[in-house]
């Protein structure tokens, strides 16, 4: 019997009922609807894309990144109609989540973290859930690795730190990318573009990862020539989104480097556009 209708247990004994109990009054819907827990896409659909609208600068602020995801992803599974599709319930999954204390994510492959795809940033209801809460509280946000035997559970901030220092901010990784010509420079405006999504979407991002992003790719002249050679298009989205990430409120830096920063996009989109 579901959690939810088991009216013998007492209410503080039986969580999942007491608060479901709660949402059925402040919804006006049965009780068991409002126990519902398990929501994703609509049929057919597949993720909020929060991440479209980061790879394409396309979004005004934060608010309009959570709206995206609670009408994608407020399609609840329902075992009273199977098979029939999903439902929309936007209600009562915003409901939900105003009760959120914990946002859990899985890494279960060696070649794909945080910041090699985006649909990890993509699915992070971080801040979403800070913004329903009646006491503004930011949720715990944690990551399990499970890529090796040692299975390890890190904060969403040591995990995101991790990954910059492993891949866009090691020599080894970026050298590596570099040495594989247009499609490596691309990857590496992958990671600084997925990074900003993780800032939009959980605030979890230190300022040092992007003033060291700064540093590794916009000051070293030698380290421009080459990116603008070998991508001048994935460059030129490097340095856009380094101005965005300050633009946003990302990133707290030197006027000096934003002027750089200007110049430089200034400078790529003249090679690309063929201005001599």
């Amino acid at each position: 019997k579901p959690g939810a209708e088991r009216e013998e247990e007492p209410l503080e004994m039986n969580f999942v009922r007491k608060h479901a109990i709660e949402q059925a009054e402040e919804l006006g819907v049965s009780v068991r609807q409002a126990a519902t827990r398990i929501f994703s896409n609509a049929s057919g659909s597949y993720s909020s894309n929060v991440n479209l609208a980061v790879e394409n600068s396309s979004w005004n602020d934060e608010a309009q990144l959570q709206d995206m995801y609670l009408s994608r992803k407020s399609f609840a599974f329902d075992s009273d109609t199977p098979g029939a599709g999903m439902a929309e319930s936007k209600d009562i999954f915003a409901s939900a989540l105003k009760t959120v204390d914990v946002t859990f994510q899985n890494l279960d492959s060696s070649e794909i973290s945080l910041t090699d795809v985006s649909h990890y940033f993509d699915s992070d209801p971080t801040n979403l859930v800070q913004g329903l809460r009646e006491d503004g509280k930011k949720p715990a946000s944690f990551i399990a690795d499970t890529t090796t035997a040692n299975a390890q559970v890190r904060t969403l901030s040591e995990t995101v730190r991790l990954d910059a220092r492993t891949k866009l901010l090691n020599p080894k990784w970026y050298e590596g990318m570099l040495s594989s010509g247009y499609e490596g420079a691309r990857e590496i405006q992958k990671r600084l573009t997925n990074t900003l999504g993780w800032s939009a979407t959980s605030g979890q991002v230190d300022n040092w990862v992007y003033e060291d992003a700064n540093a590794t790719y916009m000051e070293d002249e030698e380290m421009r020539e080459r990116l603008m050679e070998t991508n001048p298009s994935s460059f030129r989205k490097m340095v856009a989104t380094m101005l965005e990430a300050n633009g946003r409120g990302y990133w707290d830096t030197s006027e000096e480097n934003l002027e750089r920063l200007r110049q430089l996009y200034q400078e790529v989109e003249d090679k690309i556009e063929g201005v001599e």
